[in-house]
Parts: C-alpha cells; sequence; structure tokens
C-alpha cells in the first residue's frame, strides 16, 4: 500500500502530528511526543555546601515554547535558572541531585561559557549593563561567542535595533544614562547578539512602569514567535506572566508545586487567589489571603 505523507503541528501543543494518507484517501494519524529543549530533571543546589535552596525541581521547556516560573520572593526561581545556565556556581551554590539537559546533551557539569555557545542565555535580575560602555558596545559584548563574523553581528545587531528602535536611537549614550525600561531592552538585546536557542529571564518586569512591562512582554513574545527562540520566565508578575507564557510552573519554597497550562493555572482558584489577587467574589486584601501560608491547600 502506498502512502504520502505530511507533517502537521498540532496548534496550542508541543506534539507532533505525522498525517498518512493511503492511495485510497483514507488518513492514518500517529502521534510523536517531541523532547524537550530544555530538562530539568529533579535538580537540589545547595549554597555553602549547607544551605538546602531547592529540594527536587523538575520542569520542561520544549522548542518555541515560553514557560514561566511563578512564585513569591524567595520561592527559588532565581536559583532555578542560574542552576541551568550554570551560574550558580559563582555564589558558591552547586547541584548536588538530579541533571540538567539541553537539547538531549547532559550540561550541569559545564561551565557557563560553554552553554552560551550552545545557545542557552540567561538575562539577569536587575538588568547588569555596563554602565560605562555605549549602549552599542554593550549590545556588542553579547557577540563576543561570533568570534570575527562582522558580518553576522552587524546582521544581528540591525536586528536587535528592529525589535528595539528606542536603543537605536540611544546607541551613542552610556547604558549608565540610559532609563531602566531602556537598560532591560539592552539586556535583552545584548543576549540576542548570542544567537540563542532558549532565554532565561529573571524578573525582566522589574521595576519597570506597568506600560514599560507590556511593551517588554511584547517584545519577548514577538522574539518567541519570530526567531523561534524558546522562553522561561521567573516572574513574580504572574497576570503578565500567564497572559504571555503556553506553559507555567509555580514554585514555593524550593519546590514546583503546581504546574499545568497558563489558560489552565489562569483559571485555578489557587493560583487565582494566592497570586492574582482574585476570588469568586472579586480581588482580597493580603490580610485576606494571608493563611494561605498555614494551609497550603495545594501541597496536601
Amino acid at each position: 500500500m502506498k502512502h504520502e505523507a505530511c507533517g502537521i503541528r498540532q496548534a496550542g501543543t508541543f506534539n507532533s502530528i505525522l498525517a498518512i494518507k493511503n492511495t485510497g484517501g483514507e488518513k492514518i494519524v500517529m502521534a510523536t511526543e517531541q523532547a524537550p529543549l530544555l530538562k530539568v530533571n529533579n535538580i537540589e543546589v545547595i549554597y555553602e555546601h549547607v544551605i538546602l535552596v531547592l529540594k527536587g525541581v523538575s520542569l520542561d521547556v520544549y522548542e518555541g515554547q515560553i514557560a514561566s516560573l511563578l512564585g513569591a520572593n524567595g520561592a527559588g526561581k532565581s536559583t532555578t535558572l542560574k542552576a541551568i545556565s550554570n551560574l550558580v556556581k559563582a555564589e558558591r551554590g552547586e547541584v548536588t541531585k538530579g541533571t540538567v539537559e539541553f537539547d538531549g546533551k547532559r550540561v550541569d557539569k559545564l561551565f557557563a561559557p560553554q552553554l552560551v555557545k550552545m545557545g542557552v542565555i540567561q538575562i539577569m535580575e536587575g538588568r547588569h549593563t555596563f554602565e560605562h560602555l555605549t549602549v552599542e558596545d554593550d549590545l556588542l559584548t553579547g557577540a563576543y561567542t561570533r568570534g570575527r563574523d562582522k558580518k553576522g553581528i552587524q546582521e544581528a545587531l540591525d536586528r536587535v535595533y528592529q525589535y528595539f528602535p528606542r536603543l537605536k536611537e540611544r546607541r551613542n549614550v552610556k547604558t549608565g544614562y540610559i532609563s531602566g525600561g531602556e537598560m532591560q531592552m539592552c539586556a535583552i538585546g545584548r543576549g540576542l547578539m548570542a544567537k540563542p536557542r532558549i532565554m532565561l529571564l529573571d524578573e525582566p518586569s522589574m521595576g519597570l512602569a506597568p506600560l514599560l512591562v507590556k511593551e517588554i512582554f511584547n517584545i519577548i513574545k514577538r522574539l518567541n514567535e519570530e526567531e523561534k527562540v524558546g522562553m522561561l520566565l521567573a516572574e513574580q508578575n504572574a497576570a503578565m506572566a500567564l497572559n504571555y507564557a503556553d506553559y507555567g510552573y509555580v514554585m514555593e519554597n524550593g519546590r514546583v508545586v503546581l504546574d499545568g497550562e497558563a489558560a489552565t493555572l489562569r483559571g485555578n482558584a489557587d493560583v487565582r487567589e494566592f497570586y492574582l489577587g482574585l476570588t469568586a467574589v472579586g480581588k482580597k486584601s493580603y490580610r485576606d489571603v494571608k493563611h494561605y501560608h498555614r494551609r497550603k491547600r495545594w501541597l496536601a
């Protein structure tokens, strides 16, 4: 029997569907699950050989997906990102259990620069621009892994300026004199210069006005869709993160306590109450919901 095959990607999921049509017109549908681009498997992180911060964290990020890490300050979101990028070692931390895999290869024993060359780029909390450099020079520091590829570097710089036209206007200004929103754009643009396959963004909305937060997230979405860059966001602004993400993980006390499709999490009563500040009767104050820390309903 002869078959004609065509590839179909199922909307809203990260499963690939292969539809095979035989000569009689009958369709046979076979589903094959796509392997995650990033796989974090039950990791534990200890600081100073004493302080246990992450306690068995597992998560997956698929190619072309936006995943979000939600949770209060101190929940372990930043440490999770640093464990993936291996920057945790710079803070006297260590992944003592579990594994981190990128594109099918184990990477938790590699050095951070090796991961950058593989396409794993972290945008640190607080932006961390080089204040003594101009905006353009700051952006160019992100291209050091490209070596002497002048044409590729220039094309990448032009692309950054397409996404961030404000940076082009400010390209000759020292980054110490630009606004917080422009610094965040510069940090993301610098990451884009390194040809990322996945970006780990730590609190991209921190300290920004609401209009700027929306602008930054719109650009993150464009980068995901147009450049096919996977995203893992650590974000306290759960409402904004879940509006843009495909999938979410809720962290508390160094553990993932809940995960699911972003739309499902937005409708989850616990997430709505404890992270979005909403209940069936509307908004509640912190005083009204602080009993959550005693109740921990979803950990039962």
